[in-house]
């Protein structure tokens, strides 16, 4: 899949189905945890969960935190989805928010960052609309995000444009100060059928036969940053 190309993005979420299938996967430490912990920490009356997805973690931010949450996707099947949880969602562009500046305590962009470009833009687009002292946090993956499924495959995996690796540098320019935390995810795969789907929901082509039949289940190292920013007060 094209990390950041307009057109093979839309296609790929025009339903919540290739979504569920990487979210199925994922056991032991939770990025959204350290989430939770954050927005609890600080004043986040009104938050913006951009790029909301299927709405789970925009769910959790409500019920855990007690914020008000708005849920903005660019995919109409990922609003729908979020609306059916009873969340506040729209649909709209994380490169031009249809919001004042300043409305927002945190905004929230949980794996999306790295399909946009230019992702300047979003990342501008947020700190816009933070309120002076608000909070961003930013989750990404890094070049090693499951390496050993991709060499299972014989493939190699290409880096997100934004990631662990580079994602600070671009971040740092659009707010106050910014921490770095990493998380060690683990990835359960029970057979070699749910690698491939796996695969296949990211575009690999015959990804079931590019498989060893033998060895499952298997669990694979994942490499997931949280970037935590704080806007001017």
């Amino acid at each position: 899949m094209g990390w950041d190309d307009d057109e093979l993005v839309r296609d790929q979420y025009r339903t919540t189905a290739n979504l569920e299938t990487r979210t199925a996967i994922w056991d032991g430490s939770a990025p959204q945890d350290l989430v939770i912990s954050t927005l609890r920490a600080v004043a986040s009356r009104l938050v913006l969960d951009a790029g909301a997805g299927r709405g789970q973690l925009a769910e959790r931010i409500r019920g855990e935190v007690g914020s008000r949450v708005l849920a903005l996707d660019a995919s109409p099947a990922m609003v729908e989805a979020c609306r059916a949880r009873g969340l506040d969602a729209v649909r709209g562009d994380v490169r031009d928010l249809p919001f004042a500046a300043g409305t927002f305590d945190a905004v929230v962009a949980a794996w999306m960052l790295y399909h946009v470009s230019p992702v300047e833009k979003a990342v501008a687009e947020f700190a816009r609309v933070l309120a002076p002292g608000g909070t961003l946090i930013a989750i990404t993956n890094g070049r090693d995000h499951l390496a050993g499924l991709w060499r299972l495959a014989g493939l190699e995996h290409a880096e997100p444009p934004l990631s662990r690796e580079n994602g600070a540098a671009t971040l740092a320019r659009h707010v106050a100060s910014l921490e770095r935390h990493d998380v060690e995810t683990v990835a359960c795969f029970a057979d070699r059928a749910t690698a491939a789907r796996y695969l296949a929901s990211v575009g690999v082509e015959d990804a079931e036969e590019r498989l060893p039949s033998e060895g499952w289940p298997r669990t694979i190292a994942g490499a997931t940053t949280v970037f935590i920013g704080r806007a001017t007060a």
